[in-house]
């Protein structure tokens, strides 16, 4: 049985509502600082430039959460997602345990198979159908886990190929593996072979999503693993409350998610201007639900 567990997600966009200024730059400064100590995870998106122009200012993700690695040092880290053609999976291998070693071992591998292609395109990226992404991202699993667990790993696939990738130092311990995924064909069943965290989209409604649920936790017993193991991540996108009913009213809703068998919300706050409506989620809704 997981904890429950609140993760913080930290724009790194800037846009129209935040001056274009970066997001997480305000909240490193303003923000964080007082409200991280009541959450467990820090979070960052992994995009190259952002949705409403392309001018609008977008943080690269591992830099942002190396940065922010340094500046917060107890909270788990991790991406929201990564995209596998993005970088090279032996690359993202040692960038990886290189974050876990210098983090003391919070960082979690948050990846997935990509899905914007406008923006793979324009990185110069390959952008195959789906069925070829899944299996890349498969791939460069297995090349993660045997980077982060041998002296001298080997792999060829039908994608990627190792010979002798050393990346010392091995991380201890690796870091976990969270899929972001919902396509029922294949990022679910993949999620339930290969993922320690499943971070699933909650479109359509708390069905569709106890579907998706399912199909995760059949993946995993057809692949011989515990689907309790799975730690289960939902991505909540929500304002913070500013008044007791309005903690009371997102309280109720996450209590329902827990229900489905959520553990870790990944809330998205968007960009509150101080710590203070933080720190009334943190006393309203975050306390009752872990004592829960």
């Amino acid at each position: 049985m997981h904890d429950v567990k609140f993760g913080w997600l930290s724009p790194v966009i800037g846009n129209r509502w935040s001056d274009h200024q970066p997001i997480v730059v305000h909240q490193e400064r303003h923000v964080l600082p007082e409200a991280l100590p009541h959450f467990d995870s820090l979070w960052v998106a992994d995009h190259f430039y952002g949705f409403d122009a392309r001018t609008d200012p977008f943080m690269e993700a591992w830099t942002t959460l190396t940065w922010l690695a340094a500046k917060f040092d107890r909270v788990m880290l991790c991406h929201h997602v990564l995209g596998v053609g993005y970088r090279p999976p032996a690359l993202t291998a040692k960038m990886a345990a290189t974050l876990q070693t210098l983090s003391g071992g919070r960082f979690a591998l948050g990846i997935g198979a990509g899905w914007r292609s406008d923006e793979y395109r324009a990185y110069g990226y390959d952008f195959p159908r789906p069925s070829v992404r899944f299996a890349q991202l498969e791939e460069a699993l297995e090349i993660c886990r045997l980077m982060w667990t041998e002296d001298h790993p080997s792999f060829a696939g039908e994608h990627f190929a190792i010979d002798g990738a050393s990346a010392p130092p091995l991380p201890d311990p690796p870091p976990r593996i969270c899929i972001g995924a919902s396509g029922e064909r294949y990022g679910l069943p993949l999620a339930g072979r290969r993922a320690d965290m499943w971070n699933g989209s909650m479109h359509g409604g708390p069905e569709a999503w106890a579907a998706r649920r399912d199909i995760v936790r059949a993946s995993a017993e057809a692949a011989g693993r515990d689907p309790g193991a799975i730690e289960i991540t939902a991505t909540v996108e929500r304002p913070l409350p500013s008044s007791d009913s309005e903690s009371a009213a997102l309280l109720e809703e996450l209590a329902g998610l827990h229900r489905l068998g959520v553990t870790h919300f990944v809330m998205d706050f968007g960009h509150p201007k101080s710590a203070e409506p933080a720190l009334r989620f943190a006393e309203q809704v975050a306390a009752p639900l872990r004592a829960a």
